[in-house]
């Protein structure tokens, strides 16, 4: 009995650069996808084993990223906000949309973070606490 598989043949009559290239390609989006995952872990993975760290600041700035929104995709929104040290260095912060609304350019306070990840902003109001 003779057995025809079109994909087999299919694939034994494609020109071998052809073949090599679909390898290449199969390698490079599987090798973005690992790219991201293993970044993703190890930047988790340092914020968890990094020290909590709550020191006097000041936001300094806030801005968005908007990126997506093409054709039927929706767009996708990122805030960030800047906080400046008493030693004038200063950090960004990626923050959910809900604490982006309440933290506005000027405020003073103690932030709280582990690593690159935001834990709160504890807003000093004349002399009283507010913790965002």
């Amino acid at each position: 009995m003779h057995y025809n598989d079109s994909f087999s043949g299919f694939v034994n009559g494609t020109p071998p650069m052809f073949k090599l290239f679909g390898g290449l390609i199969f390698l490079i989006v599987i090798g973005g996808f690992l790219f991201v995952i293993i970044k993703g872990l190890s930047t988790w993975t340092s914020n968890n084993s990094a020290e909590r760290i709550y020191t006097p600041c000041k936001v300094v700035d806030k801005r968005t990223e908007v990126w997506g929104g093409s054709g039927n995709s929706r767009a996708r929104t990122n805030y960030y906000v800047t906080f400046e040290f008493n030693d004038s260095t200063r950090k960004e912060f990626y923050v959910k949309p809900s604490q982006f609304g309440l933290l506005v350019i000027g405020d003073s306070g103690e932030l709280a973070y582990q690593g690159t990840r935001f834990l709160g902003f504890n807003r000093v109001i004349d002399g009283h606490n507010n913790t965002i």
